[in-house]
């Protein structure tokens, strides 16, 4: 069984930066793409970035310039830098992982989310 688990969230002031981390753990044959997701109160969880095998990137339009996604496999952990952090990126952070754990069994997997606060 694998798992996804998630840190690094808190409160910052507008401008600021944190680093969220997501580690995947348990029985893993094959991790085909981790990302980062949020979810703000009364909206829809909505993706934030991703990062496939191949190590090709994908950002949503509001966060391209700002978020860094990046990617230890060996470790088989995701990072999210975020840089100026603006009040609309206030939500709960989810990672995400698309992963085989044996050669024909693969799980789309979702960590317990971390809160992000920007606010003065």
């Amino acid at each position: 069984q694998v798992q996804l688990v998630e840190s690094g969230g808190g409160l910052v002031q507008p401008g600021g930066s944190l680093t969220l981390s997501c580690a995947a753990s348990g029985s893993i044959f094959r991790i085909v793409a981790m990302g980062w997701y949020r979810q703000a109160p009364g909206k829809q969880r909505e993706l934030v970035a991703t990062t496939n095998a191949g190590g090709a990137t994908d950002y949503a339009d509001s966060v391209k310039g700002r978020f860094t996604i990046s990617r230890i496999n060996a470790m088989n952990t995701v990072y999210l830098q975020m840089n100026t952090l603006k009040p609309e990126d206030t939500a709960v952070y989810y990672c995400n992982g698309k992963i085989y754990s044996s050669p024909h069994n693969w799980d789309d997997l979702w960590g317990q989310g971390t809160q992000v606060t920007v606010s003065s």
